[in-house]
């Protein structure tokens, strides 16, 4: 009897070979007549336009399938760092994760975020080591450097059978039964090599010792030199597997099909069912029926689609969840989607033209959910001001992002009114990138992107007094205001205050305010072009006339006093300086600390970083004009691992030909 519908996501870095691997397993199961190819754009996954001309994938590529007579849901996860919060939603629904990684010692760091979150979120999860085919590392020491970022231990289900030239086969160390690939069809049951237990008794012995620690019999068994059948080898690593305590691993090559039905096999024998994973999320067996939205797509031809899993009961097209009526039901396999009249528990389909429904919402009829668990949103480390292009398109721009945002939560945008910038940031140029592709693509709206504005300041020195008398004269009444000022600075991130010794009625009290208001405006573009800051002013004396005195004269004549005193008062550029920590394994912590030092930064030390076994933390302050591009930098020194959070610390002295090139482009910006 089948089983019912279970889901399986396939994650690993960029160029671990993910999407070949989907490609090798639906081909296995017969869901695909041939192998499609992510290099010859013909592959069920990576079908979008933003992958196809990356070659990489930029989204969850969702295939259903079977495989003898089990249904099954595979989410092939975008593999870019930047990306990884996408990856995370995958993980979160899905009954079993498989991690894809390479064959190479020195690579092993690049799966630590991923082996992290699965661990910490309980997730069962399998290592597929790809590429095998390619591999020049021996597996064992592949294994070694993998375990040092894995919380459960890892067990080694396979062993590669290795000619001269090639790794043409495997033996299982549980069936203790030799295998010789053959590309597209099922592997040949062979001859284990004469000398092969001399060489991997070990290895096998280990398998077993490893199931030991989480079973006392299993122990006693070993201790008595009783050799377990491979029935209770297979129960316990099933048991072991559901539990989240070990981390079985896998090799092959998907290129060439080697190891896609192995997989498959210990995927349909040991993956937990939807109902174990619901409960594993708290979800209560019995109630309304539930389905959770984890991705959300706005297709040109289709409109919206929530991509969700069914946790409980029936999803039919025309049932209300949440207030909104689902419009259909679609199964999905890359682009294309084939309509059903329902879905049922454990199935992933898409639910269309729900508007209102957000990614991650929890649907069930009477709309009175609660929360599932969600990945924690990365903070935005680049960012980009965006316009149209066309300008008669910058009306519709925003409506546009608002959808990009429902598609990728982690993208955010900034109305920045002061700089009159709008700016979406996300986690790298990588992942803008591909969200401006996706305007273009699916909303066809063409967006230019460029650096933006760091917000830069100025202050004063020394202080000064200045007089200033505003007076003009026509027809009827004339405008006339005088005042004097004293000008000094304040001490760093004082801001701005206004005071008033006035005495003997020189200024109405009612004129008082609006000199305060021609200061504060006057403020917002200093001589240097940038808003003053840490300063006070005090509005000493001045003149008026009963007559010709007014709001807007004593404005001008505070407007012209602070203009005509400020240079005279020794101004200075200020720039943003951000408190900012780096987060690094422990071997590439000198070179951020170079890399730190290197974008005129200040370090402040670094420290272990809690809970993450070999990495540190580096902490520094570092202008805010140097971490635009420090990401790209960044992960490009530490194998795409490394990561930085910021915030705003305090504001700091800017001088020499590093000031004079932001006040002269500042100056050039302005003129155009």
């Amino acid at each position: 009897m089948p089983s019912a519908p279970r889901c399986v996501a396939l994650v690993g870095p960029y160029l671990s070979g993910k999407t070949s691997l989907l490609e090798a397993m639906l081909f296995a199961s017969g869901t695909v007549g041939r192998h499609g190819s992510v290099r010859e754009g013909n592959s069920v996954g990576d079908h979008a336009a933003e992958a196809r001309a990356r070659q990489m994938s930029t989204e969850i590529n969702v295939a259903n399938a079977t495989f003898l007579d089990d249904p099954w849901t595979i989410l092939d996860c975008p593999g870019n760092v930047e990306l990884l919060y996408e990856a995370q939603q995958a993980m979160l629904v899905a009954d079993t994760v498989v991690v894809v990684c390479e064959p190479e010692v020195e690579r092993a760091v690049t799966v630590s975020a991923l082996l992290r979150f699965l661990s910490r979120h309980k997730i069962p999860h399998m290592i597929f080591i790809n590429k095998l085919d390619t591999a020049s590392a021996r597996v064992r020491d592949v294994l070694a450097a993998l375990q040092s970022h894995s919380d459960q231990p890892l067990v080694l289900r396979q062993v590669p059978l290795r000619t001269t030239e090639s790794i043409d086969g495997y033996v299982d160390l549980v069936s203790e039964r030799a295998y010789h690939y053959r590309p597209g069809q099922a592997s040949d049951l062979i001859p284990l090599p004469d000398d092969f237990w001399d060489r991997e008794a070990e290895t096998r012995t280990q398998l077993v010792e490893k199931l030991a620690d989480f079973d006392d019999k299993l122990l006693e068994q070993l201790l008595e030199d009783v050799q377990p059948s491979k029935e209770e080898i297979y129960k316990h690593l099933t048991q072991d597997f559901q539990k989240n305590l070990i981390v079985p691993v896998f090799l092959g090559a998907a290129t060439q099909d080697h190891g896609a039905r192995r997989l498959w096999k210990a995927l349909r024998h040991e993956t937990p069912g939807p109902e174990e994973t619901a409960a594993r999320l708290g979800i209560k067996p019995d109630g309304e029926p539930m389905a959770q939205v984890f991705k959300t797509f706005h297709l040109p031809h289709t409109g919206k689609l929530s991509l969700s899993r069914v946790w409980r009961g029936t999803i039919a097209e025309g049932n209300v969840l949440n207030g909104a009526r689902v419009a259909g039901v679609v199964r999905l396999l890359g682009a294309q989607h084939d309509k059903a009249p329902s879905a049922k528990t454990g199935e992933v389909v898409g639910l269309t033209r729900m508007e209102e429904i957000r990614t991650g919402a929890v649907l069930i009829p009477s709309g009175k959910t609660e929360p599932l668990p969600q990945p924690e949103r990365p903070q935005p480390v680049y960012g980009l001001a965006i316009h149209a292009e066309k300008r008669g398109d910058d009306v519709k721009l925003t409506g546009s992002i608002g959808r990009l945002i429902d598609e990728d939560p982690s993208l955010q945008l900034e109305q920045n009114a002061e700089l009159r910038e709008m700016v979406l940031w996300g986690q790298g140029d990588v992942h803008l990138q591909i969200a401006l592709d996706r305007l273009r693509n699916r909303q066809n709206l063409v967006v230019v992107g460029q650096p933006a504005t760091v917000p830069y300041r100025e202050t004063i020195k020394r202080g000064a007094d200045q007089h200033s008398r505003f007076k003009r004269q026509s027809g009827g009444h004339g405008q006339f205001a005088d005042c004097t000022i004293e000008v000094k600075p304040l001490p760093r991130g004082s801001g701005f205050v206004f005071k008033d010794s006035v005495v003997g009625g020189a200024i109405p009290r009612n004129y008082i305010p609006a000199v305060e208001e021609g200061v504060v405006e006057a403020l917002k573009h200093g001589p240097l072009g940038f808003p003053v800051v840490d300063l006070t002013v005090i509005l000493i004396t001045g003149q008026f006339h009963a007559v010709d005195s007014s709001d807007m004269a004593f404005k001008t004549a505070g407007r012209q006093a602070i203009q005509e005193a400020l240079p005279k008062c020794e101004p200075t550029l200020l720039e943003p300086i951000d408190s900012v920590e780096v987060s690094v394994p422990n071997a590439f912590t000198a070179r951020i600390q170079r890399l730190v030092s290197g974008r005129r930064g200040q370090l402040l030390g670094y420290d272990a970083k809690e809970d993450w076994p070999g990495w540190d933390v580096v902490k520094a302050y570092l202008p805010r004009s140097e971490l635009h591009d420090l990401i790209v930098e960044l992960r490009s020194l530490t194998l795409g691992v490394g990561s930085f959070a910021h915030k705003f610390d305090h504001m700091q002295e800017l001088t020499g030909r590093e000031a004079e090139k932001v006040i002269a482009s500042h100056r050039q910006e302005a003129a155009q």
